[in-house]
């Protein structure tokens, strides 16, 4: 039973109820002062403490997917495994593993398209960072053999993994249905997490001696990209997608390197970077630099150059609204910009999948092969 299954969250459920009930049950009887009902009592207090806590932290980590499995949680998984050689490999993209899609006939790569574990390295950056890219099904069929594909960069939020993108997000799942339904173009996702240099949260910033964030996601993925799959050079060809700090990192790289990117879609995005411990000093007293981290200032201030942009947000439950609003007042013509407007949803999981679908509608319109 793995930890984000439905059996084991029940099983946590259930074991709080019956302990809660039995404590309840028993207190009268473990009332006395003798050393055994004060142990007793005791010992049920712990027992339904650690059962609900239990089943409040599986209910959480099903949502947000902190932690993949129980070698995860307990520190056991600390290798992104062998590197082994594929035909798909280059310089800068490695390819780890392969994984099928769970569809029918989904063995298949021409069927089920497939789901490569990768290690990408920056050749300006010099950082290098795990990710997954997936590979939709008329990539492998013989009539599109020489057909490229778009492609679009998609990063999860901090202190989230690439495999939260998979597993809980559900991208290639969403664009192997939507694509074979005939809502969307057959696109290539590149999946990843902003945290190149973890724990810290860099903020897709080129730090001062420090990681060079934006241009790892702004230069050399973009490039590798190109250079390992059937992907255009052109703008048009790529685009750029993230929830949360993935949709902040999203909107400030296509905004600064538009001759890369053509579209970017940011759910729940903020518009300037944080300062806190997770951060350290980003900008080391550097203001321009400061000023480059602000996505609302770089919008005001950038010449348009035809880039789409797509914002989410929520009347109520997200704390961006009114920031997003702004974000849409500053774009100018010829750059274009969208929303997806919720009445109501929180910063988490369950909004971001009822956005990603038409979202990526959206973008299969903003992006070609």
């Amino acid at each position: 039973m793995g930890l984000t299954s439905n059996t084991v969250l029940a099983l946590a459920i259930i074991a709080g109820v019956l302990l809660f009930a039995a404590t309840v049950w028993f207190w009268p009887k473990l009332s006395g002062r003798t050393w055994g009902a004060f142990t007793g009592r005791i010992g049920l207090l712990l027992a339904t403490q650690l059962a609900l806590f239990s089943a409040v932290g599986l209910a959480a980590n099903k949502s947000f997917l902190f932690y993949g499995s129980w070698a995860d949680l307990f520190g056991q998984e600390t290798s992104i495994g062998k590197v082994v050689d594929h035909s798909m490999s280059s310089k800068d993209i490695k390819v780890v593993d392969k994984q099928k899609l769970d569809v029918p006939g989904g063995g298949k790569p021409q069927v089920g398209g497939q789901i490569l574990k990768v290690a990408i390295t920056g050749q300006k950056s010099k950082i290098t960072s795990p990710g997954y890219v997936w590979l939709p099904p008329e990539y492998f069929q013989p009539q599109h053999k020489d057909k490229n594909f778009p492609a679009a960069i998609v990063l999860t939020g901090y202190p989230g993994t690439a495999e939260n993108l998979i597993k809980g997000l559900n991208y290639p799942m969403t664009a192997f249905k939507q694509a074979k339904t005939g809502k969307m173009k057959p696109m290539i996702l590149v999946m990843l997490r902003p945290t190149v240099a973890p724990p810290r949260d860099t903020e897709c910033v080129d730090i001062p001696d420090g990681p060079q964030t934006e241009t790892f996601f702004g230069e050399d993925l973009p490039r590798a990209i190109t250079e390992t799959f059937r992907v255009g050079k052109k703008p048009q060809n790529m685009g750029f997608i993230g929830n949360s700090t993935g949709g902040y990192c999203a909107l400030k790289i296509a905004a600064h390197y538009p001759q890369n990117f053509g579209a970017a879609a940011a759910l729940s995005a903020y518009y300037d970077a944080p300062n806190d411990p997770t951060t350290g000093n980003l900008f080391q007293g550097d203001e321009k630099l400061k000023k480059r981290a602000n996505v609302l200032h770089t919008m005001e201030h950038k010449k348009p150059a035809g880039t789409s942009f797509l914002v989410t947000s929520s009347k109520k439950g997200e704390p961006n609204f009114g920031d997003t609003k702004k974000f849409i007042k500053k774009v100018k013509t010829p750059d274009r910009v969208s929303s997806i407007i919720l009445p109501s949803g929180g910063h988490n999981f369950n909004t971001w999948r009822r956005e990603i679908p038409p979202m990526l509608v959206w973008m299969s319109g903003r992006i070609q092969g």
